[in-house]
């Protein structure tokens, strides 16, 4: 079985990205939106990465329009938003779609990997989020009602 840093996605501009510099770094992936009420948690997100980034820690953001259209911005925009109105220094990637014939490749290993409450391989909002340990493994799925500050103690035992 594939790591997840096997995995090549899209980046902002569009151009093809390999996760291989993300190998041996614990991740947290989380499929993000600018219009979402789950949007604040951006803040939360921006400081895990400060706070462990030099450890090897890094968030990995992708922007999705599939739960109420609250990413409908372009690149340019949501990259805008992030930065002015949070902050964000980690990467956001290509809009992509989490569910569905046309989900990607990342997120469709995610979902089979860790299943959601009663086995549920769909992701239900924004903000859900995948733990990735630095063998490349999910090691636990999170709730968008998960805030990213409940996930502290997870990753400092990752690093």
């Amino acid at each position: 079985m594939t790591a997840i840093t096997d995995f090549t996605v899209k980046t902002a501009d569009g151009s093809a990205a390999s996760l291989e510099p993300y190998r041996g770094k614990v991740l947290l992936i989380v499929n993000t939106a600018s219009k979402c009420g789950f949007t604040p948690q951006y803040e939360g997100l921006e400081a895990l990465h400060r706070d462990y980034a030099d450890r090897g820690f890094e968030v990995l953001a992708f922007p999705c329009n599939q739960f109420g259209a609250q990413e409908p911005g372009d690149a340019a925009e949501i990259a805008n938003f992030c930065t002015l109105t949070y902050d964000v220094t980690f990467p956001v990637f290509a809009k992509v779609d989490v569910n569905g014939a046309g989900a990607d490749p990342l997120f469709e290993r995610l979902k089979a990997d860790a299943p959601g409450v009663l086995g549920s391989k769909a992701i239900k909002w924004n903000f859900t989020k995948f733990l990735v340990g630095r063998d490349g493994k999910v090691v636990d799925r999170y709730a968008p009602t998960t805030k990213p500050e409940d996930i502290r103690k997870e990753i400092e035992k990752l690093l």
